[in-house]
């Protein structure tokens, strides 16, 4: 969640070929597209992460820096990973529709829970109308979190928007966490695709 990436160096050098890498660097610091190149001449990287989450450190949207490292994430050949509150999905798209053939993988179902449902709909939109976003399965609330909304609806709504083969899966980490606790997790969000066909849960869960 910063841009100092000598752990994530740490764990690709133990990992060898098992592990890929998600970089992060902040577009607002014109050495960003520079840095990025020299990263991934050193390990292999398969996206870049961009955060719109804390109201005090917003990427700068419309501005030259975000333009330049999305540019620079494409040229690599990565995908751009971008994780966000629904209200500031609309700044994220005139980069989603400028770089059409860039995969953009959306973090944590585009966080349905921290906006509302017609600022989440933006999320849902993106699914019919640009073929180059991908919708992570991933972070979904237990039923008795807040805001008490159901997720099974959400779910629904992403499959129906996104498909199949649009829809990653990722979860089940956290602190303390055993092979049990992951399984756990994996059973417990396959129980939200079963209104898709055998074949399609294969494709969501890798």
């Amino acid at each position: 969640y910063q841009d100092d990436h000598s752990y994530l160096l740490h764990c690709l050098k133990a990992g060898g070929k098992r592990f890929a890498g998600t970089c992060l660097f902040f577009a607002d610091r014109e050495d960003a597209p520079k840095k990025l190149a020299e990263l991934s001449k050193k390990c292999h990287l398969v996206a870049a992460r961009v955060h719109a989450y804390a109201p005090e450190r917003q990427p700068p949207f419309g501005k030259p820096g975000l333009k330049a490292l999305w540019k620079q994430t494409a040229d690599l050949g990565l995908a751009v990973q971008i994780h966000f509150e629904p209200r500031y999905a609309p700044g994220f798209e005139p980069y989603i529709k400028e770089f059409g053939k860039t995969t953009v993988i959306v973090d944590h179902l585009g966080r349905p829970f921290q906006g509302t449902p017609k600022e989440h709909k933006v999320v849902l939109d993106w699914g019919g109308k640009y073929r180059n976003v991908v919708m992570k399965v991933s972070s979904l609330p237990e039923p008795e979190r807040y805001p008490h909304r159901k997720i099974a609806p959400v779910v629904k709504a992403i499959t129906d928007a996104y498909g199949s083969g649009r829809l990653i899966y990722g979860g089940g980490w956290g602190a303390g966490v055993s092979a049990k606790a992951y399984r756990a997790e994996r059973e417990r969000i396959a129980g939200y695709l079963s209104h898709l066909t055998a074949d399609e849960r294969a494709a969501v869960l890798g």
